[in-house]
């Protein structure tokens, strides 16, 4: 598998950090949200700057971490989740705030506010062995020198899904050139 040339989706999953929905007036939900962006939203680190598009003004990120499936399957069991998983990024999710508020209000989908090419920055993969408890992990950004938390330390017991919904990040350089 060579990734990310071979990434086909990326599926990601919605307000799933309770605090960070209800900062933004959203209601925490029973199951997950899922939405998909493009895989031209893959930036790889060291690739290039995330590029803004015309017309937005309010560009928000969130910290998570990647979980690279590495080969084909559908339906599987959550005792089998494990095997086909072949590594891990920390990713940066961008999102055009404002575009993705007149979409809620509308009643459409977030892809317009998400999707753009550069809106999802990554490190290098790491493999599965290099994380050993994905339930336990540090979130964090470093952007030329300077670290970025969201609000606070985050870990992952700090999200609402757990168990097969596997949400964190790793502490590790995700990112060292994607924040304007």
């Amino acid at each position: 598998m060579i990734f990310p040339d071979s990434c086909r989706k990326i599926v990601a999953v919605g307000r799933n950090f309770a605090a960070h929905a209800k900062e933004l007036g959203n209601a925490v939900p029973k199951a997950p949200i899922l939405f998909l962006k493009p895989p031209t939203s893959i930036l790889q680190q060291g690739k290039g700057p995330i590029e803004i598009p015309p017309g937005v003004d309010e560009l928000h990120h969130e910290i998570e971490l990647g979980v690279v499936i590495g080969q084909p399957g559908r339906d599987i069991p959550v005792n089998k989740v494990s095997s086909f998983i072949a590594g891990y990024v920390c990713a940066l999710d961008m999102t055009a705030r404002s575009l993705q508020n007149e979409a809620k209000k509308q009643g459409l989908p977030w892809s317009v506010a998400k999707g753009y090419d550069t809106f999802t920055p990554i490190s290098a993969l790491l493999p599965k062995s290099a994380i050993a408890d994905t339930q336990n992990l540090e979130l964090w950004c470093e952007v030329h020198g300077q670290t970025w938390l969201v609000d606070l330390p985050l870990t992952t017991s700090d999200h609402r899904l757990t168990g097969s919904h596997v949400s964190a990040a790793t502490r590790t350089r995700c990112c060292s050139q994607c924040l304007p």
